[in-house]
């Protein structure tokens, strides 16, 4: 596919950047045109690559993509699952560049949703495309793109269990996540699921005078974080009953097998500007992030955060607590764990409400399926390498979803890479990486 990719170079980031330059940020309401108009442009690249039907279908939220190619009923089908719903791009200040225009700077993409997902799921447009047009794809190829992955997916579930029968496949290809690096291509074999939060924390009806109130009135922000702090314990574990009932404890043989995985913590904590890392006692940093489950608050806030002095004791605080959780432990189950033990812990000077976010349940293939094999001859082929079983510690909760409700299993081949800095300023997409990944999933084809 090489030669393939240096004649249509210019036409694939003119495409590319088409789909860029709209700003399909899914949890702003504003951008609602938006989402329907990059859902349209991408049924019009499935077209010019060869789809037989390329369809955009309406849901309760942002619309789906549904396109397919069926060469001969007798085939394979691989299902290619992807999200055109990019992050916000805040703080705009910290940009060097337009995030919905997309720049070229030192060999990479710089734009919102270079990597994150629009850069990952277009290489699967092109290598269809490459496959399709040269006479070498021997398989029935449908698409799935959806427009609501940055907001845990909530529409999409019951468009597939309404469409169960569309989407009837053999595996699941899916670029949405990273690799080790460059030099040590890896393939995700599971994710980690989510459950998220917000708790409020109400005091006095009102915001009060802290010199009047201050020392009589229990403070909101200092109960919630009185609150927050007790989530956790010394050794890092989560202090909420139950939490760790359904986690699977991994075996010495495949702690060992995870860490064949290459890993520098000196350049790790130089990468992040930090003297030590810190997490659950017991586990690497690799484990903490992969086969453990973890709590953290997303944000906090209350009272006054303007410019200057303002001497008041507020009358509300908030937090948003993310629980990033391993396969095997419900998103549900934890959420209702997560909130009854807050409620429980709430002093009777202060009103706390929880409110439920999005959330799903992790998953886990094995990496001896021939779907996994495929992927795996083909990435060693284009890098040289063959690429090392890791465990994803992000979470697209949506897969788990359609694994239950296609039965058919998810097979991550990511090529994003930590320096791309997604859902952050100055997102990025390696060119090198980008057309990698066009070749290896030309090749996985070929060896599925």
């Amino acid at each position: 596919m090489k030669k393939y990719i240096e004649e249509n170079r210019d036409r694939f980031l003119d495409e590319l950047f088409s789909l860029l330059r709209i700003p399909s940020v899914s949890s702003l309401e504003k951008h609602g045109p938006d989402m329907r108009k990059c859902a349209a442009r991408l049924a019009e690249l499935l077209k010019e690559a060869g789809a037989d039907t390329a369809d955009v279908y309406p849901t309760k939220g942002h619309p789906v993509v549904f396109g397919q190619k069926i060469l001969d009923p007798s085939y394979s089908t691989v299902l290619v699952y992807g999200h055109y719903d990019v992050q916000p791009v805040d703080p705009l200040e910290l940009w060097k560049s337009d995030p919905f225009e997309p720049e070229i700077r030192d060999g990479a993409i710089y734009a919102r949703g270079a990597n994150d997902d629009k850069g990952q799921l277009f290489m699967h447009l092109k290598a269809f495309e490459y496959m399709l047009r040269e006479g070498k794809l021997r398989h029935n190829v449908k698409f799935i793109f959806e427009g609501e992955e940055e907001i845990g997916s909530p529409s999409l579930a019951q468009w597939a269990l309404e469409h169960r029968d569309l989407l009837a496949s053999d595996i699941i290809l899916v670029s949405d996540t990273t690799m080790i690096s460059e030099q040590v291509p890896s393939i995700n074999c599971g994710m980690r699921g989510l459950s998220y939060i917000e708790v409020k924390v109400t005091g006095p009806d009102k915001d009060l005078h802290s010199g009047h109130y201050g020392g009589a009135v229990a403070n909101p922000i200092n109960v919630l974080c009185d609150m927050v702090s007790s989530l956790i314990d010394k050794d890092g574990r989560i202090n909420i009953p139950g939490f760790y009932d359904d986690v699977v404890e991994l075996s010495d043989e495949d702690r060992a097998k995870l860490a064949r995985a290459p890993f520098d913590l000196e350049e790790y904590k130089k990468f992040l500007d930090i003297k030590e890392v810190k997490g659950e006692k017991g586990y690497t940093t690799l484990e903490r992030t992969g086969i453990r489950p973890c709590l953290d608050v997303n944000g906090i806030w209350g009272g006054y955060t303007g410019e200057g002095a303002k001497t008041v004791l507020p009358s509300e605080a908030y937090a948003k607590i993310s629980m990033r959780l391993v396969p095997n432990q419900d998103s549900a189950r934890i959420t209702e764990l997560v909130t009854d033990h807050i409620l429980s812990i709430a002093p009777d000077y202060v009103k706390v409400e929880v409110r439920h976010y999005h959330g799903g349940n992790g998953f886990l293939i094995p990496i001896s399926s021939p779907a996994y094999q495929a992927a795996s001859k083909a990435m060693g082929e284009v890098y040289g390498i063959e690429p090392v079983p890791s465990r994803g510690g992000g979470s697209i909760p949506i897969l788990a979803d359609l694994q239950r409700i296609l039965g058919i299993d998810p097979l991550l081949m990511g090529f994003g890479l930590e320096r791309d800095t997604i859902h952050s300023p100055n997102e990025s997409y390696l060119l090198s990486q980008l057309f990698k990944g066009m070749e290896s999933i030309a090749l996985f084809y070929e060896y599925y």
